[in-house]
């Protein structure tokens, strides 16, 4: 799975935020708030990566159990599917 293209992420100030490009610019229904967790699966999202490999890099990047980032991990993409952000 992967992001779709047509959105990026940006940073502004201290959150990050899903912004729509090109075709895409006046999707407004797309824009979704990310912490900086959220921001780092959506960067590893941008390559075809599985829900195991995101649990994997994030619990290295964080230096936690797999286990403790899993439910998570399956949230985050949940919110991605539900706001049309995963490519088919």
């Amino acid at each position: 799975m992967k992001v779709k293209e047509g959105f990026i992420v940006k940073k502004v100030i201290d959150d990050y935020v899903v912004v729509p490009v090109g075709d895409n610019f006046m999707d407004f229904s797309s824009i979704i708030n990310l912490n900086e967790t959220g921001a780092f699966l959506w960067q590893c999202m941008e390559n075809d990566i599985t829900e195991d490999e995101l649990v994997n890099l994030l619990s290295k990047e964080y230096e936690v159990d797999a286990s403790e980032v899993k439910d998570d991990v399956a949230d985050f993409i949940e919110s991605l599917k539900n706001a049309k952000l995963l490519s088919e």
